[in-house]
């Protein structure tokens, strides 16, 4: 099994909503705001190939699904769809894809499986060849969802989804797309049913170690590793530093490694705490280029 970090469209968004209670004088040091208080944010996926016989892909990103209008409101720097590039740079196109793995639907993880905005045309699902993965609980959310998060929501996409015919709804640690390769984390702290997904590892001691986590929005990147450290976006912000804080034990216990989709910097790093307890990032690496998991 080989991975890639696949970049696709970049955002740039309020900095204080980026980090929740903490106070800009901190996390300025982090992401340094432009002019209209924006830090910059990746959408970064992961492919990775070989992984139970497939071509796997966890989320899209934002994707150039927005109309020019929208695509300025929420600060999508690029109208191509830079997903497809990534791909294509990597030796894959969409139609190479067997599975598609959502932590959830929010439109910038889920909008990339959508072509490009085009005037007049109705929004068309890409991945003709992919089985789509969705957690219970955020496939219930996206076809009834909150006031507070309407609006992170595609209208229509749903329905795609489930006429495409290859959609599987996840419950539980596996799936049957990807089987014992792929064990799934649950949270409900940024939105219910956020899906986890780690790649495991090889077995040792009757456990899995030297996997590797998809962290989604539970940690959007290197400064999120920081257990107290949330977005405004979350539901529930003490629920999400709970939840965080049992995993990123577990993790380091087992010496898992974390892929970040927003950070614009960091792809993947290592676990690493020090004598106060606190967790930090180690041994980041920018991107991934066909590595092989266990090795750098």
């Amino acid at each position: 099994m080989k991975l890639w970090s696949i970049l696709g469209n970049s955002q740039k968004l309020d900095g204080g909503a980026m980090f929740g209670n903490a106070p800009r004088a901190l996390w300025e040091k982090w992401l340094p705001a432009d002019e209209l208080n924006r830090v910059p944010l990746a959408c970064r996926t992961l492919l990775a190939s070989g992984l139970n016989g497939k071509n796997v892909l966890f989320e899209t990103g934002i994707g150039a699904f927005f109309e020019p209008k929208m695509r300025e409101r929420y600060g999508v720097q690029e109208s191509r769809h830079v997903l497809l590039e990534s791909l294509q740079a990597a030796g894959f196109s969409h139609q190479d894809i067997d599975v598609v793995v959502l932590s959830h639907l929010h439109f910038d993880h889920a909008g990339g499986l959508l072509a490009p905005w085009a005037e007049g045309a109705e929004p068309q699902l890409l991945f003709p060849n992919a089985r789509f993965l969705v957690s219970r609980g955020c496939w219930q959310r996206a076809l009834a969802p909150h006031p507070r998060d309407r609006a992170s929501f595609i209208p229509g996409l749903t329905d795609l989804l489930e006429a495409s015919g290859r959609l599987e709804i996840v419950e539980g640690e596996y799936s049957q797309a990807l089987g014992q390769t792929v064990r799934f984390h649950y949270s409900d702290g940024h939105t219910p049913g956020l899906m986890l997904a780690e790649i495991l590892g090889p077995e040792v001691d009757g456990e899995s170690r030297g996997g590797l986590l998809f962290c989604a929005d539970l940690i959007p990147g290197k400064p999120w590793v920081h257990v107290p450290i949330t977005m405004g976006y979350d539901r529930n912000a003490e629920l999400l530093i709970d939840e965080k804080q049992r995993l990123l034990e577990d993790l380091l216990q087992r010496d898992v490694r974390l892929y970040f989709t927003h950070d614009p910097h960091c792809a993947m790093a290592s676990l690493a705490r020090d004598e106060r307890g606190r967790f930090s990032s180690k041994d980041e690496m920018a991107a991934l280029e066909g590595m092989v998991l266990g090795q750098q």
